[in-house]
């Protein structure tokens, strides 16, 4: 067994009381005190999260765009310095390699942020896929660390330790600058659908920067947040995990994420495929479903129809801190949609309610 990867705030945690999990192979941690409690105070306040685990690549070079074009299938040419684009990169067979973030610093210099547990997986794809294109795939993972802060009094808080004016930064926009005194790419982006920013710094600088948060925080009700928090804020929000949303199996189309798909900035990799799957419809797709009742439906649970045959399967499930209910994905048959569906939950038939998420009202900026 290899060792447990570890974040620059692992000490941090452990001084503040994190439970540490095996999280993709990171020393992680699940929650501080409550899910709930962290939960709500992302909502209500803010909350801090270590995602430092996240992976960072560099992509420079004259024919970067080109490549990038190549690559994902969001349309990078409407990139400018200080924009932020959310996309996908998918196989040949359309099924998905992973999501990511793409920040263009300038011309032929763009930054990605991509998923913990794709990362080797990630950069290795990019660096195959980059050969005949002018530019240079560079895994900077180990060199940064990541915070996010989040919720509706994250950047009031963030705000008394810059000078940059984060009224300005709109949501998916990026600057550097300092914070608490640390050289920082400050994005305004995140993924619990709050209001807040990510913060990217070197790695020796994150432990000092978390504590400077902290110790600023308690006058905004500041909370440290973990994985568990931030995956229950995702499913609120309706936003995509690899792995279960969307993966290998799973292409963008399917999991509702058409609206990233972009064919008509020519082709990329897995463009043909997709858009026969978008003109004939997916055979299968991602729906978001509430049952009412508190008892949480696992990921793996079968998704019956009124018939009592097996449509589907669900994907995420989690309870909802906000509606005080069960809510989740699954993967279901396209025409099983418009009947009634339900679960069983040892022994007992939950209904499930089809939901367009998000399922609570969301503070973006």
């Amino acid at each position: 067994m290899s060792a447990l990867q570890m974040t620059p705030l692992n000490a941090f945690h452990r001084r503040h009381g994190g439970r540490m999990v095996d999280f993709a192979g990171w020393d992680m941690p699940v929650q501080y005190q409550s899910i709930l409690e962290e939960h709500k105070g992302v909502r209500n306040a803010a909350g801090l999260f270590d995602v430092s685990h996240m992976g960072e690549a560099e992509v420079k070079g004259s024919e970067a765009l080109k490549f990038l074009q190549h690559l994902v299938t969001n349309d990078c040419s409407k990139l400018f310095p200080g924009r932020v684009l959310y996309t996908v990169m998918c196989y040949p067979h359309g099924g998905v390699v992973d999501d990511l973030l793409v920040y263009m610093r300038g011309p032929g210099d763009y930054f990605l942020c991509l998923n913990a547990g794709n990362i080797a997986k990630d950069i290795a794809w990019m660096q195959e896929q980059a050969r005949g294109f002018d530019c240079t795939v560079v895994n900077r993972s180990a060199d940064y660390g990541q915070l996010a802060i989040q919720g509706p009094r994250a950047t009031a808080l963030v705000q008394t330790l810059t000078q940059t004016n984060l009224a300005e930064l709109k949501y998916y926009h990026f600057t550097e600058g300092e914070v608490a005194g640390v050289p920082c790419l400050i994005s305004r982006t995140g993924y619990t659908g709050e209001d807040g920013v990510e913060l990217y710094c070197a790695a020796g600088d994150t432990e000092r920067l978390a504590e400077t948060v902290v110790a600023a925080g308690a006058p905004f009700g500041l909370q440290l947040a973990a994985l568990g928090a931030r995956d229950s804020l995702r499913l609120e929000a309706g936003f995509p995990l690899y792995g279960h949303e969307i993966t290998e199996l799973i292409n963008p189309i399917a999991a509702g994420l058409g609206w990233v798909v972009k064919f008509d900035k020519g082709p990329f990799i897995g463009s043909d495929v997709l858009k026969a799957e978008k003109e004939k419809g997916p055979a299968k797709r991602i729906v978001f479903f509430k049952t009412g009742d508190r008892r949480i439906v696992r990921a793996g649970t079968a998704v019956l129809s009124a018939a009592g045959t097996t449509v589907g399967t669900v994907v995420s499930g989690t309870l909802s801190p906000i509606l005080n209910e069960a809510i989740g994905s699954a993967l279901i048959e396209s025409a099983a949609a418009k009947e009634s569906l339900a679960v069983d939950i040892r022994g007992v038939k939950m209904n499930l309610s089809l939901v367009k998420p998000p399922f609570v009202p969301l503070k973006k900026n």
